[in-house]
């Protein structure tokens, strides 16, 4: 709940401080025109008759100390939602984590058969992090190498496990608050684990129009999936939403590992994965 309240209030700071340089933006492009041409107006005056010169130096002392602030007043602001988006981020992403470990709602009788307590309770294993040490000493221990270190430990275990972090702190020049900041900026890090098998549903224009906002609220319906989280709690399918997968012929499409299926309503949609329920991953031809 405290990670809900500190993402909001600081969206809500990165809203306002968006807002305040928005409107010094759009008042200085109004103000600059007429204020240079006061200026002009005055150096003209001033050439005829010099008893405008204290007037015309007034008026650049003016312009030039509003213009000062303006833009020390710009500056601070922009540290300001610097700050208030990286708490956005980092907070939003923890709330989400927070909301795929909470507990889910049971599946309907048309939904897939859920897991058995066993499987549903059990914790997942804890990774072997030897691979950490190797890619480390192939790699380096600077800290101009996290983000390789990042991208081979995420394509080694398919999401960032704490214990390979903590392993990778232990051995490198890299700090948990650079590894956080990284990991939380860049989309393509997961600190989660993915499922079994990774469903992408196409976002793209032709599949947006064809109905692909609709296929994946029903396959987050379907998989009961809950609001925050990509995964479900089986960890057999992951939920992505990508920008296009190429195929505008076959919209509204998705792929499951590599095997598409296109022209979908909501209800094929869910048919699609049944080739894909409780089996291992690979396993389909």
């Amino acid at each position: 709940m405290r990670q809900r309240t500190v993402a909001a209030v600081s969206g809500l700071f990165v809203a306002l401080c968006v807002a305040i340089l928005l409107a010094d933006y759009i008042v200085a492009s109004r103000r600059a025109p007429q204020e240079d041409r006061l200026v002009k107006n005055l150096q003209q005056q001033t050439r005829s008759d010099a008893q405008w010169a204290p007037k015309l130096a007034a008026e650049q002392k003016r312009i030039t100390a509003a213009r000062l602030a303006r833009k020390q007043r710009d500056n601070a602001v922009a540290w300001v939602l610097i700050a208030a988006a990286a708490l956005f981020l980092t907070f939003a992403r923890n709330g989400r984590r927070a909301s795929a470990r909470a507990g889910l709602e049971p599946r309907s009788s048309s939904q897939p058969p859920a897991p058995s307590p066993s499987a549903q309770g059990a914790p997942a294993p804890p990774p072997d992090i030897s691979f950490v040490d190797t890619i480390v000493a192939q790699l380096g221990r600077d800290k101009e190498s996290t983000i390789p270190l990042l991208q081979a430990i995420q394509t080694h275990y398919r999401y960032l496990p704490d214990e390979a972090l903590h392993r990778l702190c232990e051995l490198t020049a890299i700090t948990p608050a650079e590894i956080a900041g990284t990991s939380s900026f860049y989309a393509r890090f997961r600190r989660s684990p993915v499922g079994e098998h990774v469903v992408r549903v196409c976002h793209g224009t032709a599949c947006h129009v064809s109905g692909a906002r609709q296929i994946t609220e029903e396959l987050r319906r379907y998989l009961a999936i809950p609001e925050g989280a990509d995964t479900d709690a089986a960890r057999m399918f992951t939920l992505d939403e990508v920008a296009c997968l190429g195929c505008c012929s076959l919209a509204p499409m998705l792929i499951v590992d590599g095997h598409p299926a296109g022209k979908l309503t909501p209800a094929t949609a869910c048919d699609a994965l049944k080739p894909f329920e409780r089996q291992p991953k690979g396993a389909v031809a």
